[in-house]
């Protein structure tokens, strides 16, 4: 039994693959102007590395920002149910879910089956995420990979008043201009970005353990600053950006099996 699952995003595409019961393989790429597109490279890619075909595949379970454009799924299933499932695999103590994508963000509540109890969800705009990062990371001058530490080098802390994208970035620039050092700059914005995450979790109710998943929790600084809020230790699985394919090729397995 093959299945895949594929979760296009608005930055980047994600493809999973299981085979009677184990992941055998995945691929992260960028998303570009064309989700359908995206999709396709994803999944051939995927295939191609594992010497398989479409026609080998079983079930496909597609998810994410551009689910409705993948003609090849079988199903198409939304990123909160996908992400819970998914979290779950990588623990399956896990009760609360925070996915920061690239261009929302939201806290799942599952039970233990992986199933979702109660979310929140930030799509309005950008502020804190993958895409909000990106905006600051340029106006700081540095990579988005380099904010993170450039803001753990930080011995102070500036408030970031706004968290719109756009006056935000017009305060950083503002900062710069006054002198302010970059490294407090960078961590004003993951405490910033860390205060909206909070919001969300007071929605939905904090139970432990919580589980980041999404591109961005690949920055050790912004998770940092969460626990540091929280009070806790948030689990960064192995591969957070796949959480939402995996959940996918997860659900594609049971609907199969059923």
């Amino acid at each position: 039994m093959l299945v895949a699952g594929i979760d296009v995003g608005s930055l980047t595409a994600e493809v999973v693959l299981i085979k009677d019961g184990n992941v055998i393989h995945y691929v992260i790429m960028p998303t570009g102007s064309n989700s359908r597109k995206a999709a396709e490279r994803a999944l051939d890619s995927a295939l191609q590395a594992m010497n398989l075909k479409q026609s080998d595949l079983d079930y496909v379970v597609a998810t994410g920002y551009g689910r409705i454009s993948i003609d090849i799924a079988d199903k198409r299933i939304t990123e909160i149910t996908c992400h819970g499932r998914g979290a779950l695999y990588f623990n399956p103590r896990v009760r609360t879910v925070i996915d920061i994508g690239g261009q929302d963000s939201k806290v799942i509540r599952i039970n233990d089956g992986g199933n979702v109890f109660d979310f929140a969800m930030n799509d309005k705009c950008a502020a804190g995420t993958g895409r909000f990062l990106e905006v600051m990371a340029q106006a700081l001058e540095v990579g988005i990979e380099d904010l993170a530490e450039l803001s753990e080098k930080a011995t102070d802390t500036v408030t970031i008043s706004s968290m719109c994208t756009v006056f935000a970035e017009s305060e950083v620039v503002s900062l710069i201009a006054q002198g302010l050092p970059r490294e407090q700059i960078a961590r004003g914005l993951h405490q910033s970005i860390a205060e909206r995450t909070v919001g969300l979790i007071r929605r939905v109710g904090l139970e432990e353990l919580v589980m980041i998943t999404g591109g961005v929790a690949k920055n050790t600084a912004l998770v940092k600053a969460l626990n540091e809020k929280l009070g806790t230790t948030i689990i960064v699985p192995e591969e957070p950006q796949i959480a939402g394919a995996l959940g996918a090729a997860l659900l594609a397995q049971e609907e199969l099996s059923a």
